[in-house]
């Protein structure tokens, strides 16, 4: 783990979280009489923390009232899905799950609170769960993605699992995809999750390629 490891790069501050390959961005704010400037995307600031440029396919955008709870979602290797996600309206809990089988940090969790104060972002990269919980009303995530949406390789892992321990709103709201969705273990049992090994193995080739 990287937890001190620090990237400073123009007006972005990068910070490697708890669970290798996931980095939280804070950007400089600019406030002035007519209100605020920042850079939520810097693509140099990324490409510089996370060892190779951000490739962009698709951008997602999901309003969500409080106490929603969406994921623990991922995509299948290769080539699964990275994902820079920013709030512009309201709070998130941001939860990026390690799934990675042979993970040091597999099954653990961290949590980034992405909101209109702070103005943070996280990456996620390839292989790593992901859950977004709303704190507040119509809050908004937008979502910049490495990849296209593919159904037949979008895969999920129940929120409630006992195993993850994530601290979810006792009120919360979750679709019956995500309710219904396999445990942790039972995504292992059915082989449905990553290695670390081919995770690290893809991020080299993205690193040279």
């Amino acid at each position: 783990m990287a937890l001190d490891t620090l990237v400073r790069s123009g007006s972005v501050k990068a910070r490697e979280l708890q669970i290798p390959d996931a980095w939280e961005f804070t950007p400089a704010q600019f406030p002035d009489d007519r209100g605020v400037f920042l850079n939520w995307y810097v693509a140099d600031a990324v490409a510089e923390a996370v060892g190779h440029p951000l490739d962009l396919a698709q951008t997602n955008h999901s309003v969500s009232r409080r106490d929603v709870v969406r994921g623990v979602h991922f995509a299948l290797l290769p080539p699964s899905q990275a994902k820079y996600v920013y709030c512009p309206r309201g709070a998130v809990l941001d939860i990026i799950v390690d799934i990675r089988v042979g993970s040091p940090t597999f099954g653990q969790h961290d949590v980034v609170r992405l909101d209109t104060v702070d103005y943070r972002a996280v990456y996620v990269a390839e292989g790593l769960g992901h859950t977004v919980v709303a704190l507040e009303d119509d809050s908004v995530v937008c979502y910049l993605c490495s990849t296209g949406y593919n159904p037949g390789r979008e895969k999920g892992i129940t929120p409630v699992d006992p195993a993850l321990g994530l601290d979810l709103p006792a009120a919360a709201v979750l679709s019956e995809k995500d309710r219904a969705a396999p445990t942790l273990a039972e995504a292992a049992d059915a082989g449905l999750l990553p290695t670390y090994q081919e995770c690290t193995d893809f991020y080299a080739s993205l690193r040279t390629g």
